[in-house]
């Protein structure tokens, strides 16, 4: 299963959103950082600058030496405690031009490699920068077009969704991720403007976000409630929010929207890289 997210306008949380699913992807996946705007905001935000890996770039490297099938599973970075390996992205907006040639040869990549079925989340960025991921995103089981609540969020979204519901069909459904429904809009009334329908919503919750944005431990809580709960309270608290709940929420509609896709099963690289296995399932 292949499912992209993208956004139309200003900074819904794409990245955020995307990360924050592979984690709690109840199976092996793949999490291709494909924005192009540059500047990985997985190694800047969730890492805090502190991993050097390698990504995109050295994909395009490789394409031309013909190497990519080979290269692609050396380049997947697992994620501790989950079924999620990560694609790095761009270091820099100057590396967009070159990397649009790379998209349909990974996309290629990603469905033959390996027999063993596993799923991939892309994150696609802003749609209509140059480089955009465009193959990722016409081939993909599932499009989520992430939006806010709020007038500027629907406004900024309203021309993209029109053109995205076009190709809604059989093995490719187009679907709205709405972040902080009734901020002020419900989720019916987002629908009915955009002319999509709304597969999930997420909490609207800023501080636990920051958790996959920028790599923060939870929220400390009151000492009163760390009473009788042990030195992992805010863990649990976090992991028990509503704001989780509703991530998991949403992996879960994707994988039943996938299932009864009528596309053939996605196919991608985990077993081959050696990552993913073994990682436990928080679905």
């Amino acid at each position: 299963m292949l499912v992209t997210l993208c956004s139309a306008a200003g900074s819904p949380g794409v990245t955020t959103t995307a990360l924050a699913l592979a984690l709690h992807w109840p199976r092996p996946v793949v999490l291709v950082e494909a924005d192009p705007s540059g500047s990985s905001g997985l190694l800047a935000g969730f890492f805090r600058g502190q991993l050097d890996h390698r990504g995109l770039v050295d994909l395009v490297l490789a394409q031309r030496s013909d190497l990519l099938a080979d290269t692609v599973p050396k380049l997947l970075y697992p994620l501790d405690g989950s079924n999620a390996s990560v694609l790095f992205g761009l270091r820099s907006h100057e590396q967009s031009a070159g990397v649009s040639v790379l998209w349909p040869a990974l996309l290629a990549v990603l469905r033959g490699l390996d027999p063993a079925a596993t799923d991939v989340i892309v994150d696609g960025g802003r749609l209509g920068l140059p480089g955009y991921p465009l193959p990722l995103l016409a081939a993909a089981d599932v499009a989520l077009l992430v939006a806010r609540s709020d007038l500027p969020g629907l406004a900024g979204s309203r021309s993209w969704a029109g053109a995205l519901v076009r190709d809604d069909g059989p093995g490719h459904a187009v679907r709205l991720l709405l972040i902080g429904e009734g901020g002020p809009y419900s989720a019916r009334e987002v629908g009915k403007t955009l002319g999509l329908p709304v597969l999930a919503s997420i909490e609207w919750a800023p501080d636990l976000a920051r958790v996959y944005s920028h790599g923060r431990v939870p929220p400390p809580l009151p000492w009163w409630r760390h009473v009788g709960r042990g030195p992992d309270a805010e863990v649990a608290t976090f992991e028990g929010s509503a704001y989780v709940g509703s991530l998991v929420a949403a992996a879960g509609a994707l994988r039943s929207l996938g299932d009864a896709s009528a596309a053939p099963p996605f196919r991608s690289v985990l077993s081959r890289a050696g990552a993913g296995g073994g990682r436990r399932s928080t679905a």
